[in-house]
């Protein structure tokens, strides 16, 4: 018999709703309809799956108000941002369908008499996708929508924290008509999510998750010739320079930090300042963290909601005491937020200072409302401390000086630099990790790649 989940709600730890887990009869009925229906989904125009795609986005955006609060209610956003990620993923889905019709079109080669020679990009087959709960919109649909739009059919496989965003894509699919079987969501075990891996009928697996999440999937994928898409989250520097604008700096590196609770794979989890900025940019930091109002994400007023998980809440207060006991310095009096006694998925933010990379904290994803700052003298310390990590997603740079910025992102072992930005993902660009935060691409043209196999053609039109 399958078995059902229990989401239990970081608002106040009751089961918010129970799904129904999915068994063997449910994959092997979702495989074989996903086969069938892309064998003729692959054979229409990028134009058509355009349509249904765009019809999809407008059922998506007709929802938004139950999406978002289910958002809250299932993670732990304040509810005044849960909107936010639903217009993210309209856009971010606008985006890739604008994009598929040239990421997607014939490559020629140069004329060759008497040949006609291109290579064509054809869907894989069936793509499995695994996304994270914490931006549970946003992660699903930087897989889903390009791989219709390439020509695959997709199996969802989502979070035990965010199951009902699954339901909700598959309502709009279903709304905007697209042809049964393209879409399907499975609410899985790790055992059955393992046998879907498996299953040959699967032709790529599209994983968004912890280091550790992502080295399982690797394992049993190494069991036949399967692709893996890896993103594993990241330890992301930020490095201000003495040439900043200050206070635009420590509004958008306090925001990178704390919002959606430090719970973002790309979100600021160290900082690196230069000397002779630090103590100005330290006190800029302090004072506005101690704005944010930590609560129940239900009130309109909160802008720091709970951690999804408490295994995130009690990793978060180790880092935090592993660090001050070897001499960091906490800057932020926890009990400033009383909120915290509302329940343990509750944290205060916190800004360490005194940190160095000996620390947890300034090494291993925290994940949560805590950030180390680090003074340093020049560009150089910068960069060999931003390079000394095992992840590498993004890094930004604070600084009007653009040579300067580009210069140092060049040097920077990550997937993404920003200059004067960050925790944002542009749709037009590739979205890519480096060392223990994975491997492949999404988004931009070169996403499209990961999703469709090159077929060379080479025709010989003259044989006289």
């Amino acid at each position: 018999m399958a078995g059902k989940i229990e989401v239990i709600s970081p608002v106040d730890g009751s089961v918010y709703t129970v799904c129904r887990l999915h068994g063997g009869h449910d994959i092997e009925k979702a495989l074989s309809l996903a086969v069938l229906a892309q064998r003729d989904w692959r054979k229409i125009t990028v134009a058509q799956r355009a349509e249904y795609m765009l019809k999809f986005i407008d059922a998506f955006r007709g929802n938004k108000n139950r999406i978002s609060e289910e958002i809250t209610w299932q993670m732990g956003r304040p509810i005044a941002h849960s909107p936010f990620e639903v217009a993210g993923t309209i856009e971010r889905a606008t985006g890739m369908v604008a994009l598929a019709e040239s990421a997607l079109a014939d490559l020629p080669l140069a004329k060759k008499e008497g040949f006609h020679r291109f290579i064509r990009r054809e869907p894989l087959g069936v793509v499995f996708v695994v996304p994270a709960w914490n931006y549970p919109c946003l992660i699903a649909i930087n897989s889903i929508l390009p791989a219709l739009m390439a020509g695959n059919a997709v199996l969802l496989r989502h979070s035990a924290q965010t199951p009902l965003v699954a339901e909700r894509f598959a309502e709009a699919f279903a709304v905007a008509g697209l042809p049964t079987g393209l879409f399907q969501y499975l609410h899985l075990s790790h055992d059955d999510t393992a046998t879907v891996i498996r299953d040959a009928r699967v032709d790529f697996v599209a994983f968004t998750g912890s280091v550790n999440g992502g080295y399982q999937i690797q394992k049993v994928a190494a069991e036949r010739f399967v692709g893996v898409g890896l993103e594993l989250g990241g330890k992301d520097p930020a490095y201000v320079r003495a040439d900043v604008n200050l206070d635009f700096a420590v509004e958008n590196l306090v925001d990178g930090a704390f919002f959606n609770a430090g719970q973002s794979c790309c979100g600021i989890e160290r900082i690196y300042v230069h000397e002779s900025v630090y103590k100005s940019f330290v006190d800029g930091f302090v004072a506005l963290t101690k704005k944010y109002k930590l609560g129940n994400p239900l009130d309109p007023q909160t802008t720091l909601g709970p951690l999804a998980k408490r295994s995130g809440a009690k990793l978060i207060k180790e880092h935090t005491e592993q660090a001050v006991g070897a001499g960091a310095r906490p800057l932020i009096d926890a009990n400033l937020f009383s909120e915290t006694k509302e329940g343990p998925n509750y944290v205060a933010p916190q800004v360490l200072t005194d940190v160095d990379h000996s620390m947890a904290v300034m090494c291993e994803e925290s994940f949560g409302p805590v950030v180390g700052i680090m003074k340093v003298a020049n560009d150089e310390e910068a960069l060999k401390l931003m390079n000394d990590s095992a992840f590498g997603l993004t890094a930004s740079i604070w600084t009007e000086d653009e040579a300067a910025a580009l210069s140092i992102s060049n040097r920077v072992n990550t997937g993404t630099c920003f200059m004067n930005r960050c925790d944002y993902l542009d749709p037009e660009l590739a979205w890519v990790g480096v060392k223990d935060s994975g491997r492949g691409c999404a988004l931009s043209k070169v996403g499209y790649e990961h999703l469709t196999r090159p077929k060379s053609f080479h025709l010989r039109v003259k044989t006289g």
